[in-house]
């Protein structure tokens, strides 16, 4: 049994099934991690959420932030980018069972020496830490009034953790950890202006992984949501959003043994170039 981990796909459903074919990947067999952003802006987010829900425990995703503005915009929050591409969902006969699917599916997920978060995690939380804080989300998501939660869900405050939030502000503050950041200060103040590459960041911040002294660097974090960082493989990180969307690749890790796979962009999928 081979588990392969695979970075952003964001509707890029024939890039998906291509690396598939790529890794020989054998669902009776094998597994998948999927770092979040199944779905928006490219072509086919719909075939990627049906194909990746009938996987079933085959494939673990964890939340994106696109995945998150779906779920808002399914119940009407949340500002919608006319580079979106969820109408399609929306408008399927099978749009609640897709939903109520997405919206039960871990905010991170944690198993041996590897554990998987979309964006991050903030400086002084340990993964076992982490993990209990995104039951938190988990549990707002899948609650009785989770419409609730989302429509308070979004928001740059506040941009540094305390254990003494509470309520929404301390839901939102792990949401934006999780699935927004990618610069933050020595002391974990998050940045969410910035998008590029590492060279670009703003004075006083840093790349959330090389904060000095970060709580999990004890455990190989595997992560996406930043292509401007391109496909980054260290000791105890595999970030692995390679720029499908943009018209780079698709890449996928085996976590045996850190074998990597990559297919580039399948054609008509790309779009304009806006570094997410």
């Amino acid at each position: 049994m081979s588990t392969y981990a695979v970075g952003d796909i964001q509707g890029c459903y024939r890039s998906f099934r291509n690396l598939l074919e790529r890794c020989r990947f054998d669902p009776a067999h094998d597994r998948l991690w999927l770092v979040g952003d199944l779905v928006n802006r490219g072509p086919r987010s719909l075939d990627t959420l049906r194909f990746v829900q009938e996987l079933g425990d085959r494939a673990v995703t964890v939340l994106g932030n696109h995945d998150l503005s779906l779920l808002m915009a399914a119940e009407g929050f949340g500002k919608r980018h006319r580079s979106d591409t969820i109408d399609d969902i929306l408008a399927a006969p099978d749009r609640d069972s897709l939903l109520h699917w997405l919206r039960h599916q871990p905010l991170m997920h944690v198993e041996g020496e590897h554990a998987m978060v979309h964006a991050g995690l903030l400086p002084q939380w340990t993964v076992p830490r982490a993990r209990e804080l995104a039951r938190e989300v988990e549990s707002a998501l899948q609650a009785d009034n989770y419409r609730e939660f989302l429509g308070h869900m979004w928001g740059s405050e506040p941009a540094a953790w305390d254990d003494s939030l509470t309520g929404w502000p301390r839901l939102r503050a792990i949401v934006n950890a999780m699935t927004r950041m990618r610069f933050c200060t020595a002391a974990g103040v998050m940045e969410f202006q910035a998008k590029g590459e590492l060279e670009q960041a703003p004075a006083g911040y840093l790349p959330w992984f090389e904060v000095p002294g970060r709580q999990s660097a004890d455990q190989v974090l595997v992560t996406g949501h930043w292509s401007a960082l391109g496909l980054r493989i260290e000791a105890n990180l595999l970030a692995l959003d390679s720029g499908c969307l943009w018209g780079g690749k698709l890449s996928a890790m085996r976590l045996e043994d850190h074998c990597l796979f990559q297919v580039d962009c399948a054609s008509g999928e790309a779009v304009p170039l806006m570094k997410e």
